[in-house]
């Protein structure tokens, strides 16, 4: 992926109210992170505590954090909404399938984007990447 290039906007639904709907523009002007995930992986198991507590700690004027479950990686879509409830406390969005997982070149979960303020992808980081380094780039921005 083209670091530094804007990040394509998108609308998703809170996973567990349909009803409410996130539109990534309306938190332009924050710095963004996005976090791809599934239930079954052992990986997004031990990231997204992580995440979780960071997410407790951030500034949310400055940083909007927000999980997304891909659907279309889910054996069963009710398996990530149980995760969710049981987990996060952060907002969770419900992909479409694969829609936004696919509209940002993800390959594996987790996956994690950092859009900086002026809307362009700052970083992206796979299953393979370490939480520091994510912290080290978020870092960078905030």
């Amino acid at each position: 992926m083209i670091l530094n290039k804007q990040a394509p906007l998108f609308e998703l639904p809170y996973i567990n109210n349909h009803s409410s709907i996130y539109k990534l523009e309306e938190d332009l002007g924050k710095v963004i992170v996005l976090t791809f995930w599934a239930s079954w992986c052992p990986d997004c198991g031990k990231d997204l505590p992580m995440k979780e507590q960071l997410f407790k700690t951030m500034d949310h004027n400055k940083v909007k954090m927000l999980t997304i479950n891909v659907t279309g990686r889910e054996r069963h879509v009710e398996e990530g909404i149980e995760f969710t409830e049981k987990f996060l406390t952060q907002p969770t969005l419900s992909d479409e399938g694969r829609y936004v997982y696919d509209l940002y070149n993800c390959d594996g979960v987790p996956s994690t984007i950092i859009i900086n303020q002026q809307g362009d992808i700052h970083a992206n980081f796979d299953d393979q990447s370490s939480f520091l380094d994510i912290v080290s780039k978020l870092g960078e921005i905030v």
